[in-house]
């Protein structure tokens, strides 16, 4: 019998979801933004059917949306580079992520692998694009989120 209490919740990338989804969270978007829109002319905008937009609404959320006050934490693999971990930690800050544990792993085969939880506060900015940035650093190799409690 499978466990369902460990598949409750999945965190995917973008490039992952289905076109429909991201439309649902889109035509939501539009509900917050335009104050006089019906969710009939929102789903137009976006097209989809409002059956669709009511059948996934409660079921799809941006990952900033419902990232305030929360913990994040990153596992990053990153080439062992002087000046690597001083950027990857330039980038948490100007997003201004509160850094509440940081390990790194020794380096084997010049290769390390960072542990690196944050909190976001309401100040934080765009965890997405946070992640995003550090996968574009050069000698990152990736960076994946492990958890948000």
């Amino acid at each position: 019998m499978e466990d369902r209490s460990a598949s409750r919740y999945f965190l995917v990338k973008k490039k992952a979801v289905p076109e429909v989804l991201l439309k649902v969270v889109e035509a939501k978007r539009l509900l917050e933004s335009e104050r006089a829109i019906t969710v009939q002319e929102a789903t137009e905008k976006v097209g989809i059917s409002r059956s669709s937009f009511y059948k996934y609404k409660d079921d799809i959320f941006p990952f900033y949306d419902n990232a305030k006050g929360k913990t994040i934490t990153l596992v990053v693999q990153m080439d062992d580079e002087q000046g690597l971990l001083s950027d990857l930690l330039h980038v948490v800050a100007v997003y201004k992520a509160n850094i509440l544990t940081i390990h790194q792993s020794i380096p084997v085969n010049g290769v390390a692998t960072l542990t690196l939880s944050v909190e976001v506060r309401e100040n934080t900015g765009n965890v997405s694009s946070m992640v995003e940035e550090l996968e574009e650093l050069g000698g990152i190799h990736y960076v994946k989120i492990l958890a948000r409690e």
